[in-house]
This record gives structure tokens, sequence and C-alpha cells, in this order.
């Protein structure tokens, strides 16, 4: 049997695609420096649409927070809710820092980002842990554990603040967003030293910075 050259092989439509976006052959590239081969844009355009959707991570990941803040007992527990608010935000950051590698301000949002993982990767394993817990194979004595959480909250908080430094000046969002995010950072960095409603005023100041960077992303459209 044979295949004619406008069909594949299951018999549908060959559709062939420019090699360049936005001309009709590739020769029209010299002269339009802007165009960018098809497998390129189509990566460019799959990232951004995951960053944009994502984004929606950070309000939930807010509410979660809030909702421990105010200590209301959750049949889950409070260790699986702030686990599941510490993913969420993770995975909102990471899409906001991608939003941001193309703006002026991608190494400061690169930075935020990596100080903000490296402060969850601090509190992930000591959460779980008791005050007074002892453990062999880490240099932890008895009495550490809450000293340590403060300095893994104080760190993530850094380096949220670098984020909402990077969103505020990176002229691409909303700058009042990268402001509510910043003093989010801080009201939950520090929220440990202090008591309620401390905390509580970071996880809705964060709310309300989420709400802003998901709706002004999700409108972003690269040219």
């Amino acid at each position: 049997m044979s295949i004619s050259h406008h069909q594949t092989a299951s018999g549908r439509p060959l559709r062939v695609a420019p090699a360049w976006v936005g001309a009709p052959n590739p020769a029209a590239v010299e002269t339009d420096a802007h165009l960018l081969p098809v497998r390129d844009a189509v990566w460019i355009w799959s990232v951004r649409r995951y960053a944009r959707l994502a984004l929606w991570a950070l309000p939930l990941a807010a509410v979660l927070y809030g909702w421990l803040t105010l200590g209301v007992e959750s049949p889950p527990g409070p260790l699986a809710v702030g686990l599941l608010a510490g993913w969420l935000a993770t995975i909102s950051l990471i899409a906001l820092a991608g939003l941001l590698a193309g703006s002026r301000t991608r190494r400061c949002a690169l930075a935020g980002l990596l100080v903000t993982l490296a402060g969850a990767t601090m509190l992930l394993p000591l959460a779980a842990l008791p005050e007074d817990a002892v453990v062999e194979n880490a240099p932890l004595v008895a009495g550490n554990i809450p000293g340590l959480l403060n300095t893994a909250a104080a760190v993530a908080g850094t380096g949220l603040l670098l984020l909402g430094w990077a969103v505020f000046r990176s002229k691409l969002v909303n700058p009042a967003d990268g402001v509510l995010l910043m003093l989010a950072a801080v009201a939950m960095g520090f929220g440990t030293y202090a008591s309620q409603p401390i905390p509580t005023v970071g996880a809705m100041l964060m709310l309300a910075a989420g709400m802003g960077l998901a709706w002004t992303g999700g409108r972003l459209l690269p040219r």
C-alpha cells in the first residue's frame, strides 16, 4: 500500500508548520531578529502557561497557612496541612520565578527562590520533631529545635522578601503585589518570634499578593 506525501502513515492529513514563527520562510529570520524557531516558541508558551496556572497555588497555600495560624483543629492534623501548604507555596514560587526569568530582576528572583527553598528544606525535617528531640546522626541537642525552626523561618522569609523585591522592580506585574509579598515575608518570617495576630496577618497579606499575582500573571502573554 502506497502512502501519499500529503498523508501520515495513519491516513490523516499531513500538517507542515513553518520553520519559524511569524515568518513565511527561514530567510525572513535574517531581517526579523525577534522570530524564534517553532520548537522554542512552543516550549516557551508551554512554560508560561504552566507558570500562569501554577500561580494560583500561592493563594491556596496562604489560606492553608492562615488556617494553621488560627489553631483550628482539622481532621488531617496540623502537620499534614502545613506540608500541603508548603508544597503549594513551592510550586507557586517556582512559577513566579519562571515568569520573572524574562524580566530585568531575574537574578534577584532566582536568588530569592533558592533562599526560600533552602529555608523550606530546613523546615521540612524539623517540623515533625518534638522540641526536646535529640538526633543521633545530626549535631542536635535537647532544646535546639525551636531555635532551628526560627532560623529556618527567617531564611525562608528572607528568600520571600527577595522575591517580593523582584516582583516590585520587574515592571512586569503589579508592583503593589511585590509590596504585599514583602510585607507578608516580614510577618511570616519573624512571626515565630511573635504571638498572634502577626502570623495570621502575614497569611492574609500573602493571600492578597497571591490573588493579585495570579490574576495579573494569567493575563501575561508572550509576543
